[in-house]
């Protein structure tokens, strides 16, 4: 087997077309009907991850019992992940559940309803494509697809099946984002023109799992399934346990956390993806045989595609893995003040003063300030001891969503639209080229050449 993604690949339909983007988001109610609204809706775990564990169970088990949900069974290629997911849920649960050595035996047991897909990054909109052809609903960890050829499969098997998809773009159910969106959407915050975002830690082990690496053997999993749609390649431990590190299992800084801040901009602008991209980076400080870069800076922009550099604005992403100083920031500007999603403030900093205005004949231009959030939401995030509150608001969406047959929060196009842009950054990085967007043979172009590893 030379090409584990033309096994995977055969068979599964043409490439989406531009058509299939047109109109609005589809509805699964086709197929929740199936679901009977007095049915307990049964789940299996795709891949016993940190983030499974950590989060998305946690989330999932606060709303379980009030909306008739629970796990059945742990899916996991790794005997280790497998034996600790099962152990985990037991534990969690009182219930011994269910043991799949892969995906196969998961969608061959007829009792599951839905599943978690919590897999390796470049994992998530093949494992997508499983569920869809199967007719399962899932929510997809994202980044949702790190290659365009997966990331256009995915969209067009899940739009096929109706299923409901959530991606993990948790901020999407988050209130104060959703305030965020209202207020810009309102048009009082007036047109976006700068948007400054940056995710800084300095942590030498993050995504290092060295312990893991020694003990892990070829034998204790199905390296040829973890390949799914990536050329087959010798076994390395470390491309199994510390993907993130790794190029083509994930682009690392991209993938990981500015997908979800890119995605915040798609939503609040309404623009599906970015003019341009140019970006550079490398490694500076964590040279430990990784190939994702520990630095980078990405430039955006956004605006009418028929209006070149005009009537848009720019967003400046950069992240540093070696100095945590400025930590994570989300900053939306206008002529009139700024949007701070640190401190969940609308104010007038940087706004168009008086003198100034007077000058060239204008009026001030001052924002007045309003709280993105409020009591009740301070509320909620007070009660959401030991689970992340957007995460848990965000599988709540999903659940309630498989009943209702509604579009979640983060449907399927959400996803699609993070990766063209993380897709974007990751090419001009590897290039160092000025990266575009083709909206009709939905390619991502490198200096007018596909990009594709």
């Amino acid at each position: 087997m030379k090409n584990t993604r033309r096994e995977f690949l055969k068979g599964a339909g043409a490439a989406v077309t531009g058509a299939m983007l047109g109109g609005a988001g589809f509805t699964a109610s086709s197929y929740a009907r199936i679901i009977g609204a007095n049915d307990r809706v049964s789940v299996g775990v795709v891949g016993f991850s940190d983030r499974a564990k950590d989060a998305l169970l946690p989330a999932f088990w606060t709303h379980a019992d009030a909306l008739d949900f629970e796990i059945i069974g742990v899916s996991d290629i790794w005997n280790r992940r497998r034996a600790e997911g099962l152990a985990y849920v037991k534990d969690r649960t009182g219930k011994a559940v269910r043991a799949y050595r892969n995906n196969d035996e998961l969608y061959a047991d007829r009792d599951v309803d839905a599943v978690i897909i919590s897999t390796a990054d470049f994992q998530h909109a093949l494992h997508a494509v499983e569920a869809a052809q199967n007719r399962k609903h899932a929510y997809v960890e994202k980044p949702f697809a790190e290659t365009m050829r997966d990331n256009r499969l995915a969209l067009e098997e899940v739009k096929k099946a109706e299923i409901v998809l959530q991606v993990g773009s948790q901020r999407r159910s988050g209130p104060n984002y959703q305030k965020a969106a209202e207020y810009i959407a309102s048009g009082r915050f007036g047109p976006m023109t700068m948007v400054e975002m940056s995710w800084n830690i300095n942590q030498p082990g993050r995504w290092r799992r060295p312990a893991l690496v020694a003990d892990i053997k070829e034998s204790d999993t199905d390296w040829r399934r973890y390949l799914i749609g990536r050329p087959y390649e010798a076994w390395d431990p470390r491309k199994y346990v510390e993907y993130r590190l790794f190029w083509p299992y994930s682009s690392g800084i991209p993938g990981q956390w500015m997908c979800h801040q890119i995605d915040t901009v798609h939503w609040f602008s309404g623009y599906k993806f970015p003019r341009t991209v140019t970006a550079n980076g490398g490694i500076y400080m964590w040279d430990d045989g990784r190939k994702n870069f520990d630095t980078m800076t990405a430039v955006f922009d956004f605006g009418p595609y028929d209006h070149p550099h005009q009537k848009g604005f720019q967003v400046v992403y950069s992240s540093r893995m070696h100095n945590s100083a400025g930590g994570v920031k989300e900053i939306y500007y206008s002529n009139g003040g700024e949007l701070n999603l640190d401190t969940n403030r609308v104010t007038a900093n940087g706004g168009l003063q008086q003198r100034e205005a007077s000058a060239m004949g204008l009026q001030p231009n001052l924002l007045p300030e309003t709280e993105l959030t409020d009591a009740s939401v301070r509320a909620q995030t007070a009660a959401a001891t030991g689970v992340d509150l957007m995460t848990s608001l965000h599988m709540r969406n999903w659940l309630e969503c498989i009943r209702s047959g509604q579009t979640p929060n983060a449907p399927v196009e959400a996803g699609y639209y993070h990766s063209v842009s993380t897709i974007m950054t990751t090419a001009a990085l590897h290039t160092g080229k000025a990266v575009t967007f083709d909206p009709t043979t939905h390619e991502v172009l490198a200096g007018g050449e596909v990009f594709e590893f």
